[in-house]
């Protein structure tokens, strides 16, 4: 659970730092021999301040709930 909870951390301060993740992916449309034609394609996840938060602090929570666990 702690691994859980240090990706939410790290992704709800993405999302409050950025806005949200965005990638480009690339995508041959064309191989013919030594001409090749490429598309970039801009893909994106937003993520609102309120999601971020939220994710941020259930993040927290994990990390905390996990350290107090007794053995």
């Amino acid at each position: 659970m702690k691994i859980v909870g240090i990706l939410l951390v790290v992704l709800g301060i993405v999302g409050l730092v950025w806005g949200g993740v965005r990638w480009t992916t690339r995508d041959t449309v064309v191989d013919a021999g030594p001409l090749q034609i490429t598309k970039d394609e801009h893909k994106a996840l937003p993520l609102s301040p309120i999601a971020s938060g939220i994710i941020l602090a259930a993040g927290v929570a994990l990390i905390v709930a996990n350290g107090k666990r007794v053995t």
